[in-house]
C-alpha cells in the first residue's frame, strides 16, 4: 500500500487528539506525520505511535513541504484561510469545520454513505456535522430500499461537541459553577439551543442536519425538520428520527436492511431493555440503532432511536475513513 505524507491541523484540541488515536488504531500507511496548530499551541509536543512529534504553527508556508492529505478541526475561519492553500500545494483536505459544508464545489462525505463524492474532490472534502454522519448511517440504506418522503429529527447532544467549553460548563456546573460557554447551566438540564438562532427561529445546528441531508441523500427538496437539544452527558448523541417512506415496508425486513448495512449495530430487545445508550456508544465507531417500530399515525413511517460517539464516528473516525478511502485510491 501507498505510504502517504499527512498532516493533522488542530492537532491540540479534542477532535485533534481523536484523530491521532483513530489514525494509530486504523494504522494508516503513513511515510511522514506533521502536526499543526496556533501560535498558542506551537512548540508543545505530541505522541503519535509511540514517536514524539513537535507541534509546529500553522502559516501560509507550512503546505511548502509535500503533505498528501491534511486533516483539518480548527475551526470555520482558519479553515477559510488555510484549505484552500494546501489545495493549491496537491493537498487534499478533510475539513471537519462548517466552512466548506454547504459549498456546491465540495464533496459533503459519510464513506458509508457516499463514497463516489469524493472523486469530484477538487482538493478539499468538508466532514459533515457530527449529528448528521449518525443519522445518514441509519437513514442510508432505508432510502435506497423504500424512499424517504420525511424525516423529523430530535438530537439530545452531548456536550464534548461544545469542545472542551462545552465539558467544562457540565464538569463544573455539576460542581455548582456557572456557565461560561452555554447561556444556561447545562448541569441538570436540557437546552434546546444549539449554534445560533437564525431569522426563521431555527439554531443554526437544526438548519445544518436539514441542508446536509438534503446534501449528502441528493435529494435537494426532501422534507426534513430538526430540533436539536444540548443535554447533560459528556460523550455521544441520541437521536429519535422519525421517518416515512414513499413505499410500504416489512418491519422485520426493515430491521435486517439495517442490520446488514455498513457501520450500523442493531441494539433492539425491548423485552430485556436493550437499546442503544451513550455510555455505551462512547469510545466506539459504530452507530447503534433500536427501539425500531413502525410510525402508526402514518402510513408508511418508522421511528428509529439512533446513538454514535460525536467526537469519533461524529467527527475524527468519519474524516480518517475518508483518508482511507483516498489512500485506497491511490494505489
Amino acid at each position: 500500500m501507498k505510504k502517504v505524507n499527512l498532516a493533522v491541523v488542530g492537532a491540540t484540541g479534542m477532535v485533534g487528539r481523536t484523530f491521532l488515536k483513530v489514525l494509530e488504531e486504523r494504522q494508516l500507511p503513513i511515510e511522514n506525520f506533521y502536526v499543526m496548530a496556533s501560535a498558542r499551541s506551537a512548540g508543545s509536543t505530541l505522541t503519535f505511535n509511540g514517536k514524539e512529534y513537535v507541534v509546529e504553527e500553522l502559516t501560509e508556508h507550512s503546505f511548502d513541504k509535500p503533505i498528501d492529505i491534511a486533516l483539518f478541526s480548527a475551526g470555520g475561519s482558519t479553515s477559510a484561510k488555510f484549505a484552500p492553500i494546501a489545495a493549491e500545494h496537491g493537498c487534499i483536505v478533510i475539513d471537519n469545520s462548517a466552512q466548506w459544508r454547504m459549498d456546491p464545489e465540495v464533496p459533503l462525505v459519510v464513506p458509508e454513505v457516499n463514497p463516489e463524492d469524493i472523486e469530484w474532490n477538487k482538493g478539499i472534502i468538508a466532514n459533515p456535522n457530527c449529528s448528521t454522519i449518525q443519522a445518514m448511517v441509519a437513514l442510508k440504506p432505508l432510502d435506497d430500499k423504500y424512499k424517504i418522503k420525511r424525516v423529523v429529527y430530535s438530537t439530545y447532544q452531548a456536550v464534548s461537541g461544545a469542545g472542551v467549553a462545552g465539558w467544562n460548563d457540565l464538569e463544573n456546573g455539576l460542581k455548582g459553577e456557572a456557565p461560561k460557554k452555554f447561556p444556561h447551566p447545562i448541569a441538570n438540564n436540557c437546552l434546546p439551543h444549539i449554534d445560533v438562532f437564525m431569522d426563521n427561529r431555527y439554531t443554526k445546528e437544526e438548519m445544518k442536519m436539514i441542508w446536509e441531508t438534503r446534501k449528502i441523500l441528493h435529494h435537494d427538496d426532501l422534507k426534513v425538520t430538526a430540533t436539536t437539544v444540548r443535554v447533560p452527558v459528556f460523550d455521544s448523541h441520541s437521536e429519535s428520527i422519525n421517518v416515512e417512506f414513499e413505499n410500504p415496508f416489512d418491519l422485520d425486513e426493515l430491521i435486517d436492511v439495517l442490520r446488514n448495512a455498513p457501520g450500523i449495530v442493531i441494539e433492539d430487545d425491548p423485552e430485556n431493555n436493550v437499546y442503544p445508550l451513550a455510555l455505551n456508544a462512547a469510545g466506539h465507531d459504530e452507530v447503534y440503532v433500536g427501539r425500531i417500530r413502525r410510525d402508526e399515525s402514518v402510513e408508511n413511517g418508522v421511528n428509529l432511536w439512533v446513538v454514535a460517539d460525536n467526537i469519533r464516528k461524529g467527527a475524527a473516525t468519519n474524516a480518517v475513513q475518508i483518508a482511507q478511502e483516498i489512500i485506497s485510491k491511490m494505489q
